[in-house]
């Protein structure tokens, strides 16, 4: 089990970057599988980004791919996203998940609103 905490999120104008961070207690982090989902309002929650327990291996949504970008740092506890070029359509609550399964989906952060102004 582990605790994850997001930051970072906030109010941007659409082109902007910004940079969420999840903060994970437990000893269980670097044995995770670890993503970001997201959820609009109205909308069903969706994976954004994921990565592997050791980092090597990535996946992202199409509609993310080639602006975002997920990154682990496992001496810290800690998992980044990296959201550049960001459009209206990417406002959303993001959270934080990790797990042994894949999409890691068995804990669970109290999610980070990004919202994207046109």
């Amino acid at each position: 089990q582990v605790q994850l905490v997001e930051s970072g999120g906030g109010l941007v104008q659409a082109g902007g970057s910004l940079r969420l961070s999840c903060a994970a207690s437990g000893r269980a982090f670097s044995t995770y599988n670890m993503g970001w989902f997201r959820q609009a309002p109205g909308k069903e929650r969706e994976f954004v980004a994921g990565t592997t327990w050791r980092g090597g291996r990535t996946f992202y949504t199409d509609s993310v791919k080639g602006r975002f970008t997920i990154s682990r740092d496992n001496t810290k506890n800690a998992l980044y996203l990296q959201m550049n070029s960001l459009k209206p359509e990417d406002t959303a609550l993001y959270y934080c998940a990790g797990g042994s399964n894949w999409p890691p989906d068995n804990n669970w952060g109290q999610g980070t609103q990004v919202t994207v102004s046109s």
